[in-house]
């Protein structure tokens, strides 16, 4: 774990940055780092997928030295690093979850410093889709990590009173103390796939942070409203579910006459931040995006 990097381009030492969650297998994350360090020119640097339970993530913080540049942090890490960290951002904080950690150097070893770039991901994916128009109505679907950085995105967004449809009302403690963190006074409702179309007909922007075909039963309740005028929908999708892709959910919605932005743009802008706070430098956005969109492509 802890042998630094080979050296870089121009002499300078490479460094080593890897994902961490569990399971990992799935993570497109070595792929947009490794594009960005070739962009970038930095030939010493790796960036690894290293499969990480709960129960060993203070094991691997323990090893971590100079050598390291950082780390990025998937499910089911993001709450359960904060407490093992020296310094932990606002917004990290207020969102209660961490999925960028940065090694810095202190006097006696390393500092390890948390931060949360979903919500920049965020904010970015939604302005793909929404361009300059504003955001009055709001949904988000789940009530985990990534929908309390989905309540600070769409805050910084100009929408401070969301709908949130959950599964279980009982089940939203966390996610309430995050909106009071945040400033946000968001609208809990039980999901109900027939009698959620209403609210979500109405919405600028709807952000599934559901698994995988946990919003399935939207989706039929989408299509069975048909593609007239009574059933359509105006406003954004975001589906932070890649895999599979595209959901059900993105499908219909975009059937429905809906704007879809795929969850590979929320990683992507999410993966850009962390290339910049890991190295210091401006992430190469273009080259990274050419590497997910090969990646991604369907085999022929």
């Amino acid at each position: 774990m802890s042998e630094p990097g080979a050296p870089a381009a121009g002499g300078a030492p490479g460094r080593r940055a890897a994902v961490l969650g569990h399971p990992i297998a799935h993570s497109l994350s070595p792929v947009l780092h490794a594009a960005a360090y070739a962009a970038l020119g930095l030939d010493g640097w790796r960036y690894t997928a290293i499969d990480t339970p709960t129960e060993e993530l203070a094991g691997v913080l323990r090893e971590l030295d100079l050598g390291w540049a950082g780390l990025s942090l998937t499910m089911p890490l993001k709450q359960a690093v904060i407490p093992l960290l020296d310094e932990v951002d606002d917004v990290a904080r207020a969102t209660g979850a961490v999925n960028t950690v940065t090694v810095r150097p202190a006097a006696c070893g390393v500092v390890l410093a948390g931060t949360n770039t979903d919500v920049h991901g965020l904010v970015a994916a939604l302005r793909e889709g929404l361009g300059e128009r504003p955001v009055g109505e709001a949904v988000v679907v789940g009530a985990g990590a990534t929908a309390a950085s989905t309540l600070a995105a769409l805050r910084d967004l100009g929408c401070a009173g969301p709908h949130v449809l959950v599964r279980s009302l009982g089940r939203t403690a966390g996610l309430q103390e995050a909106a009071e963190r945040l400033g946000v006074e968001p609208r809990f409702a039980l999901l109900d796939p027939e009698g959620s179309q209403e609210v979500l007909r109405a919405a600028d922007v709807v952000v599934s942070t559901a698994p995988a075909h946990a919003a399935d039963g939207l989706a039929e309740a989408l299509d069975a409203r048909g593609r007239g005028p009574a059933g359509s929908v105006g406003g954004v999708l975001l589906d932070v579910v890649y895999d599979p892709r595209p959901t059900a959910l993105s499908q219909a919605w975009e059937r429905a006459g809906g704007v879809v932005v795929g969850g590979e743009r929320m990683l992507l802008h999410q993966a850009a931040e962390q290339v910049r706070l890991m190295t210091g430098r401006r992430a190469p956005l273009a080259a990274m995006d050419a590497a997910l969109r090969a990646e991604l492509a369907p085999a022929v």
